[in-house]
């Protein structure tokens, strides 16, 4: 009998607490599903595109790669604080440059998996070559 009346007393605090946060929790419902059906859109004319492997493959290697932060040091030259550019623990005095050097590291990496893709597909059939 406690028992029963402990549990309906959590399940009205639950939803009173649901009632409570349903506009933030809507929202983000509704912003998951928004980006889900983009997602899913995209998808579908990609299946058209003959580049959108080598695309997706560079959105890939952009996520594993840190951005170009900008940082304030002590110029002992000046004596001033002057802006510098850090990509991969190396400054850079401009930011094309730092931005130059991601994308070759970028590029690096997608190379690198498309050399490894034919390995990987092979070891991946058990050795048997498909057409």
């Amino acid at each position: 009998m406690i028992g029963d009346l402990v549990t309906t007393f959590c399940i009205i605090v639950a939803a009173i607490v649901l009632y409570r946060f349903r506009a933030p929790i809507i929202d983000r419902l509704r912003r998951f599903d928004h980006e889900n059906r983009l997602r899913i859109a995209q998808q579908e004319r990609e299946g058209d595109d003959p580049v959108a492997h080598f695309r997706h493959a560079l959105a890939i290697a952009e996520d594993q790669v840190e951005a170009v932060t900008e940082i304030r040091v002590h110029d002992e030259r000046l004596g001033t604080a002057v802006t510098r550019f850090l990509f991969l623990g190396e400054q850079f005095a401009l930011r094309s440059e730092a931005e130059r050097a991601r994308s070759e590291k970028i590029r690096a990496i997608t190379m690198q998996y498309y050399r490894d893709l034919p390995r990987a597909l092979y070891a991946r059939d058990d050795g048997k070559l498909s057409n």
